[in-house]
């Protein structure tokens, strides 16, 4: 029996964390009713079996979901460039050691975010993340059409591994003492779509408001082109990245 593990840290908040609405410009069109990043990935890498190109990368027997939520964002990033890269396995544990100190510990999606803001991996820049309000459907839905994704946690349902062996949507359930990152890449009126444990997975909305408790639009290279992210202020944000790393932390109130 495949085994499957969490592995993401309780939210954490930093008041600098940049925030996407303050980035939305008054032309940003309202999203579409559905949206599915995978469509254009599976035809720019005529591929289409998500169990290869975004695979377990070790969370069957490590709590190392948050960095296999990032591998699968840079592949998603990559194909819809028509580049299929997949981050190895092993470089995905390695990195996840390297932020843990070793031990399987688990992980904070903002310090991870952070690390990658700062570093490149596997080859893959991000300019920034910006925190999107989950309860925000429209925001999320922007985002995911706008940046490819949203990278986000949730608090663990008790039918989650249940569910997803069943190929169940997720839906509310009493919460665990666990939590877990996934990376999604589709909505619709039914709720949305995540990748996870080398597969796709369904949540209804139900189930996201009752358990997503933070969400992150990450802010690839390629926005530095204006016609990447039309609606969405790039450059703004940019100004305002310059002023969160030059100055002190007291400083920064009315940036964020």
């Amino acid at each position: 029996m495949p085994t499957y593990r969490f592995g993401k840290h309780p939210a954490k908040h930093d008041f600098r964390t940049l925030r996407f609405r303050n980035y939305l410009t008054p032309g940003l069109a309202a999203p579409p009713p559905s949206f599915n990043v995978l469509a254009k990935v599976y035809s720019k890498l005529n591929s289409s079996d998500p169990t290869i190109l975004f695979p377990m990368d070790g969370n069957d027997t490590l709590g190392d979901c948050t960095i296999a939520g990032l591998a699968h964002a840079t592949t998603a990033y990559d194909g819809l460039l028509g580049k299929q890269e997949i981050m190895p396995k092993g470089s995905v544990v390695a990195l996840y050691e390297k932020l843990t100190g070793g031990p399987d510990t688990g992980l904070n999606e903002l310090d991870v975010l952070k690390y990658w803001s700062n570093h490149k991996v596997y080859g893959s820049d991000i300019l920034a993340f910006v925190s999107v309000d989950p309860k925000n459907h429209p925001h999320i839905q922007q985002a995911m059409q706008l940046f490819g994704g949203v990278y986000l946690g949730f608090q663990v349902q008790q039918n989650a591994i249940a569910d997803f062996q069943g190929r169940k949507p997720w839906t509310p359930g009493k919460l665990t003492n666990d939590g877990h990152c996934v990376y999604a890449v589709a909505y619709d009126q039914n709720g949305v779509t995540v990748l996870t444990w080398g597969n796709t997975q369904q949540g209804t909305w139900a189930w996201w408001d009752e358990c997503v408790d933070e969400a992150y639009a990450i802010v690839p290279q390629q926005a530095k082109n204006p016609e990447f992210a039309p609606g969405f202020n790039v450059a703004q944000l940019q100004a305002d990245l310059k002023q969160v790393q030059s100055q002190p932390a007291r400083a920064l109130a009315a940036v964020v």
